[in-house]
C-alpha cells in the first residue's frame, strides 16, 4: 500500500475536492431556483418546454451528487410545476441516482485509494485494496463475513431491497444522500446493473406518483 502524504498535502487535496462539489452544487441549485423564479415570474409559453426540461436536467445532475439532499430539492420542483410535472421528477429522479451508480462503477479504484490515503484512512484502504482484488461474485460473501452478528447476513442477502429502503429513508442526506448510496453502491461492484436500474425506478416511484395520481399540491389548494 502507498504510504500516506502529508497530513498537510492531504488535508489541502481533500479540502479542495470537497470545495469543488460543493461549487457545483451550490453553482447548479443557484441555476435551480433562478428557473424556478423566471418560471414563476414570466409567462413565457414558448420556452416553457426547453426551461422544463432545463431544470430537470439540473436537478438530475444534483440529486447525482453525494450528500446533496435530493428528496427536498425533488420537492421544490414539484412545488414549482405542480403535479402535472410528477412523473418527469420521476424519470429525472431516477436517472440522477442510476448516474450515480455508474459513476460509481466506473470510477477508478487508484481514485479511491488517495482520497482515503489524502484522509489517512489507512485501515479503509487495506479493506479497499482485499475487496478490490476478490473477484466480482466474491464479494458480497466478503463482506457478509465482515458482519459482525450471523443474523445480519439479510442486509447482504437482500442487499437490493436494503437499497430501495436507503434511497427513501428521510434524512439520508446524512450517510450521503440517494446520490452518495448509488455511489457507493456502484463502487462496490456487488449489483447488477439491469437489477439495480429496476431498483432505483421502483424505489422512487411512490410520491412522485402519488401526487401525480391524486393530484397533491404544496400551494395549499
Amino acid at each position: 500500500m502507498p504510504t500516506p502524504p502529508p497530513v498537510k498535502v492531504g488535508l489541502y487535496r481533500s479540502a479542495l475536492r470537497i470545495f469543488a462539489l460543493l461549487g457545483l452544487a451550490f453553482a447548479l441549485h443557484e441555476i435551480f431556483v433562478w428557473a424556478e423564479g423566471w418560471i414563476a415570474a414570466n409567462d413565457y409559453g414558448w420556452a416553457m418546454p426547453g426551461l422544463l426540461v432545463a431544470v430537470l436536467v439540473i436537478y438530475a445532475v444534483l440529486i447525482a451528487i453525494p450528500f446533496v439532499p435530493g428528496i427536498e430539492i425533488g420537492l421544490m420542483v414539484l412545488a414549482a410545476g405542480g403535479s402535472g410535472i410528477a412523473p418527469l421528477v420521476w424519470i429525472a429522479t431516477a436517472s440522477g441516482l442510476t448516474l450515480a451508480y455508474m459513476v460509481g462503477c466506473k470510477v477508478p479504484y487508484t481514485w479511491l485509494h488517495r482520497v482515503l490515503l489524502d484522509l489517512h484512512l489507512t485501515r479503509a484502504c487495506q479493506f479497499l485494496e482485499r475487496f478490490e482484488a476478490l473477484p466480482v461474485e466474491e464479494r458480497a460473501a466478503f463482506v457478509q463475513a465482515l458482519l459482525p452478528l450471523r443474523h445480519l447476513g439479510w442486509v447482504v442477502k437482500y442487499r437490493y431491497l436494503n437499497l430501495a429502503l436507503l434511497i427513501n429513508i428521510p434524512g439520508n442526506s446524512m450517510i450521503g444522500g440517494g446520490g452518495g448510496i448509488a455511489f457507493v453502491s456502484g463502487v462496490s461492484g456487488m449489483f447488477r446493473v439491469p437489477l439495480v436500474m429496476v431498483t432505483i425506478v421502483v424505489a422512487t416511484a411512490p410520491v412522485p406518483l402519488a401526487i401525480w395520481l391524486f393530484g397533491w399540491s404544496f400551494s395549499g389548494s
